[in-house]
Formats: C-alpha cells, sequence, structure tokens
C-alpha cells in the first residue's frame, strides 16, 4: 500500500466520481482505476461500490477513510517539518552562556527566538564557566556557547562577539562610589570578591590587578556573578565585572568605570565539524542581539535588597 494510492483513494472517495476525481489528481481516469483495483487487491476487500452512474464507498471503504485521512495528514506535516529542519524553522538547540552574560544577552536572545523562530526548541543555560562550556560542546551537550575567549581546541570554532570593559562593583555607602571614574589602583588595600579560580575572569581580575601595580590583599570566591555582587553589597569586598553585568540592579551596590580601562571578550563558540541549520539560525540571532544598537544593559533584572 502506497500513499499515492491512499491519495487516489481519498479523491475518489470525496468525489465519488473517477472522473472529477482524476481531474483533481491530474492523472487519466484508467491509471486511476487501475490504482484503486490494485489497492483493493492488496487490501483483499472491495472499497466502492461501481455502477455506470455512481461511485459509493462500501463497508469497508468507511473504515479505512478517517485511517486514510490520518496517514495523508501525518504525511503532510511531516513533510513540513522536514522542510523547517532543512530551513533551520525547527530543531533543538542547547546554548550555554558563561555568567556574566547570562543576564543581558541570555533573555534576549530567548525573546527573539520564540518570536521570530517559534519551531526551535531552545535549551537556555546560564551562569556556567568557560571550561565546563568548552567541555559541553565537545561533547555535545551544547550546540552552541557564549563564553570569554579563546577557547583553544582544534574541534572549536569561535567568532568574536564584543569587548566589554571592566567596572568596578562597589559597596554603596563605599568613599569611592560616587566618582564618574575610579582607579584601579586606588582599590589596592581593597579586600577583592572573584568568581571561582575555575572562572576565566578570575585570572583576568588578577592580571588586571597587576598591571595596576598590586595583589589584592584577600580573595572571596563565589561560583555566580549574581551571588558576587550581593556579597559586595553586603560589605565583603569590591569586585571587578564587565559592564553588561550592570543590568543586575542592586540598591546597595554601586558600579564605577576604570579610568583605564581593562576590557574582556566575548566570543560565541560551537563545535566546528557538527551543526545544524537550526544551530546556525539561533547563531545569527545571538550576534545580531549583540550588535543591535538598541540594546542596552538597562531593561534591567533586579535584585532585590
Amino acid at each position: 500500500m502506497e500513499l499515492r494510492q491512499i491519495r487516489y483513494f481519498l479523491a475518489l472517495a470525496e468525489e465519488c466520481h473517477f472522473g472529477r476525481a482524476a481531474t483533481r489528481l491530474h492523472v487519466a481516469q484508467p491509471a486511476l482505476s487501475q490504482q484503486i483495483k490494485q489497492l483493493e487487491k492488496e487490501l483483499r476487500t472491495t472499497l466502492f461500490t461501481r455502477s455506470t452512474r455512481h461511485v459509493a464507498l462500501t463497508e469497508s471503504g468507511h473504515h479505512l477513510l478517517e485511517h486514510a485521512r490520518t496517514l495523508v495528514a501525518e504525511e503532510e506535516r511531516t513533510r513540513r517539518h522536514m522542510s523547517e529542519l532543512a530551513g533551520g524553522h525547527a530543531g533543538r538547540v542547547s546554548t550555554g552562556f558563561i555568567g556574566t552574560a547570562t543576564y543581558d544577552l541570555l533573555p534576549r536572545v530567548a525573546r527573539t527566538v520564540r518570536a521570530r523562530l517559534p519551531g526551535i526548541t531552545m535549551d537556555l543555560r546560564g551562569e556556567l564557566l568557560s571550561p565546563d562550556l568548552v567541555d559541553g560542546l565537545l561533547t555535545g551537550v551544547y550546540d552552541l556557547a557564549v563564553l570569554r575567549g579563546p577557547a583553544e581546541h582544534e574541534d572549536i570554532r569561535t567568532t568574536p562577539l564584543r569587548s566589554e570593559s571592566l567596572v568596578a562593583v562597589l559597596p554603596s555607602h563605599h568613599p569611592l562610589a560616587d566618582r564618574s571614574s575610579v582607579s584601579l589602583k586606588a582599590l589596592a588595600d581593597e579586600p577583592f570578591v572573584v568568581h571561582s579560580s575555575r572562572s576565566s575572569m578570575y585570572g583576568r581580575v588578577l592580571a588586571a590587578c597587576r598591571r595596576a601595580g598590586f595583589q589584592p590583599a584577600s580573595l572571596m570566591e563565589v561560583g555566580e556573578t549574581a551571588t558576587l555582587v550581593v556579597f559586595v553589597a553586603a560589605g565583603h569586598g569590591v569586585a571587578l565585572v564587565p559592564a553588561p553585568v550592570q543590568s543586575l540592579r542592586l540598591a546597595s551596590v554601586a558600579y564605577v568605570p576604570l579610568s583605564r580601562t581593562e576590557s574582556v571578550d566575548l566570543v560565541l563558540a560551537s563545535h566546528a565539524r557538527r551543526s545544524t541549520p537550526a544551530t546556525e539560525q539561533v547563531a545569527s540571532v545571538i550576534r545580531e542581539c549583540v550588535d543591535d544598537p538598541d540594546h542596552r544593559p538597562g531593561a534591567p533584572s533586579t535584585l532585590e535588597g
């Protein structure tokens, strides 16, 4: 039993006339009649009663009718789905975001994909570390990852997204909190709250401090960016974070630009030999969300405090 035969059967069942059914199918009437006879032979039952003026479904034909409609509808859904997959408009894409990109970039990507590519199911995970994101790309846990570059592995392909200036995070009562900018050297005697030593930000913050001529007096490591900001608010120290983290608004902290620019790079990473059209579509959305001049770290996430 072929789908073509099922389509012929449906046309004849709905038209109840060989001539009209053949015209609808764009086939010759003898070809239609032959296919119906072949279908009846394969199913070992009569599907239509025929006369010179009338064609009607038999009881067996009525039983087949609903099954036939379901089969044809499912075949059409499958064709549409496969076409959407091929065009990158359907599928599942798992994307991981480094902690400091979780608050401004992840929500915008999620909203844009949901509005523009509703056939794509997004698995979004934030507050991750660059080493874990690279491992996830290599093992197939993630299709895409937004992380701190470079990702030095032959199977990982990266595309630069943006360079982000570091800003100081100070308790709101700190003497320097109301400055328009602050020298990193001015924070030399302060305890620092930093991301975990497994985080790419850990080394970048310490390197910035060394360039300013000091080593922080003490370090408190935390796992997540939101926790880092809360700990600063609680008076445990000061911190350096990429500027987009300012989307985490907390009344008891101040974000102050550095008087001498220190920056870190954000990249989009994927597996060099594993991609799908849906993955490419989402990658394009991520790049667009970074490049969009209307995008601001504002429309802030809010931490009550």
